[in-house]
C-alpha cells in the first residue's frame, strides 16, 4: 500500500479558536474543513456550478464550543 500523498501542498492560515467549532461543525455535516474551504473558494471565485455548502444548526456549534470550555 503506498503512503497518503496529497496532491496539493497544504497552506497555512490562523484562525483562532473558531477553527475548532469549524470542524465540529464540518464533522456533523458528515464531511471534513479542507472539503468546506474548497467549496467555499470554489463558489467565491464563480467557479461554474460551485454552490455554497450546506451549514449544520446552530446548536452543533454551541455544543462544540460549551464542550471545549469545559474542558479547558
Amino acid at each position: 500500500m503506498s503512503p497518503n500523498v496529497p496532491k496539493t501542498p497544504p497552506r497555512q492560515i490562523r484562525i483562532g479558536d473558531t477553527w475548532y467549532d469549524f470542524d465540529a461543525a464540518a464533522k456533523a455535516m458528515g464531511t471534513e474543513r479542507a472539503a468546506v474551504i474548497r467549496e467555499l473558494i470554489d463558489w467565491y471565485i464563480r467557479e461554474p456550478g460551485a454552490k455554497l455548502p450546506s451549514r449544520p444548526d446552530r446548536a452543533v456549534v454551541e455544543a462544540a464550543r460549551a464542550e471545549r470550555k469545559a474542558a479547558s
